[in-house]
């Protein structure tokens, strides 16, 4: 039997600041960032999990880290895995920092890591990766890792057990679909704000090439910067490749549908965080002033309850869950079933350090056991420091290849997490 016998975290930090690479309208100078977590264990077995952030603060989520580390040291993994909803609501109902949140801010990306290296370590004790460790669930027990509390007038626990059954059907099939032609993707990584005009054309020839054939640039800086960014980037893709754009919440409402509607021209798939992440009516506002081009919003949705009122509220065509920003994939499975449910497709957010190889799992996870379809949905790529990872996602002709390594993909060189050290290590001196 497995236990977890002690926690370690590291504030690892990247200099991405140094060339741009992450900025937008909100974020200028972001320094790609991870709260790690390693679990260990009694064998040779460790979990790897990690959250998000771009730099400053990144500290005090490894401190909220440890803080929750008490909830699973000495515990034997089979005694959490055996009821992982139990667990969950465990971690974000701890009895003083509940008060902390609930269910958002730095214990919320803390609960993310935590939470995550539990999946990993399951995971590489089956000796499978996560999103097969899910496949494999039988309904009832998929349902038992979601805790239903809140959910319930939009979701119970009878009509995710019908919906996860009636997916069964056909998963094999899927499987090998994915496996031939992987789970497409749309790249970030050709429009960051800071970039120049002719490296924004560089990277979008270079990925074209590459085949890619989904693009997003950043906005919102001024209306005749981002229509001449946008005109670029559309002269670069052409019209039979889809583009979206991106505002990183800096709009008002009314501000946010005026300057979508001057980007007519470019032809946007999306619009996405157009405004206030927690302002669910705002959200739907815009979408009706905007249409034909849809909303995307969720990287920033705190939790499940924010992702119910965007769905019941009819704000969002496009649900971007973040493995960080929720809880854990515990509370992501709990979106996917709140997505499916409304029909919306979901295209979770990766544009950071370890993202990409989280939500790889997520979307074959969708594919697979909750929605069954893969229509207009595109998992987010951004190109930058997967050598870092053991097992780094892998993008082939603009669409993920299915991760087969156990775990959760997270897991890092010894010798990365020694350079990317805060704030003594190799990257930083």
């Amino acid at each position: 039997m497995t236990t977890i016998t002690r926690v370690s975290t590291h504030d690892l930090r990247a200099r991405t600041s140094k060339f741009l690479h992450g900025s937008d309208a909100n974020h200028p100078d972001p320094d790609y960032s991870a709260a790690y977590v390693v679990l260990h264990t009694d064998g040779a077995l460790e979990g790897h999990g990690m959250t998000f952030t771009i730099g400053a603060g990144n500290d005090l989520c490894c401190v909220a880290i440890e803080a929750l580390a008490p909830l699973v040291v000495g515990r034997r993994l089979s005694d959490i895995t055996d009821n992982m909803g139990a667990f969950w609501r465990s971690v974000t109902n701890h009895s003083q920092l509940r008060w902390l949140g609930p269910d958002k801010g730095v214990i919320h990306l803390a609960t993310a890591a935590l939470v995550n290296a539990v999946w990993d370590l399951w995971a590489k004790e089956r000796g499978v990766p996560v999103w097969q460790l899910v496949a494999d669930l039988e309904p009832a027990q998929f349902i038992d890792c979601i805790d239903f509390r809140y959910l319930r007038d939009e979701v119970d626990e009878a009509r995710a057990l019908e919906m996860l059954t009636r997916m069964r059907s056909g998963q094999s099939q899927r499987l090998a679909e994915l496996r031939r032609d992987g789970y497409p993707a749309y790249i970030t990584s050709a429009g960051w704000l800071g970039y120049p005009e002719d490296e924004v054309r560089r990277r979008c020839q270079a990925a074209i090439a590459d085949g890619w054939t989904s693009f997003k640039t950043k906005v919102g800086i001024d209306v005749a910067s981002d229509r001449r960014r946008c005109e670029v980037m559309r002269e670069e893709v052409g019209d039979e490749r889809q583009l979206m754009a991106d505002a990183n919440q800096v709009w008002d409402v009314g501000q946010a549908i005026d300057w979508t509607n001057e980007l007519g021209d470019a032809r946007l798939r999306w619009i996405e965080e157009p405004t206030h992440p927690d302002d669910v009516l705002g959200h739907a506002a815009i979408r009706r002033g905007v249409k034909p081009v849809g909303v995307a919003t969720g990287e920033h949705a705190a939790n499940r309850l924010i992702f119910k009122q965007l769905l019941q509220a009819e704000a969002i065509d496009y649900c971007q869950v973040d493995a960080c920003r929720l809880g854990g994939l515990n509370e992501v499975l709990a979106v996917l079933l709140l997505a499916a449910a409304r029909d919306v497709p979901v295209c979770p957010h990766a544009g950071g350090i370890g993202l990409c190889e989280y939500v790889q799992h997520i979307s074959v996870i969708d594919y697979l056991c909750v929605s069954g379809s893969a229509h207009d949905r595109t998992t987010e790529w951004a190109d930058h420091l997967h050598e870092h990872f053991l097992h780094p996602a892998q993008v082939r002709n603009g669409a993920y290849v299915v991760p087969e390594a156990p775990g959760y993909s997270i897991e890092m060189h010894p010798e990365s997490i020694a350079s990317l050290r805060y704030p003594d290590g190799a990257e930083w001196r």
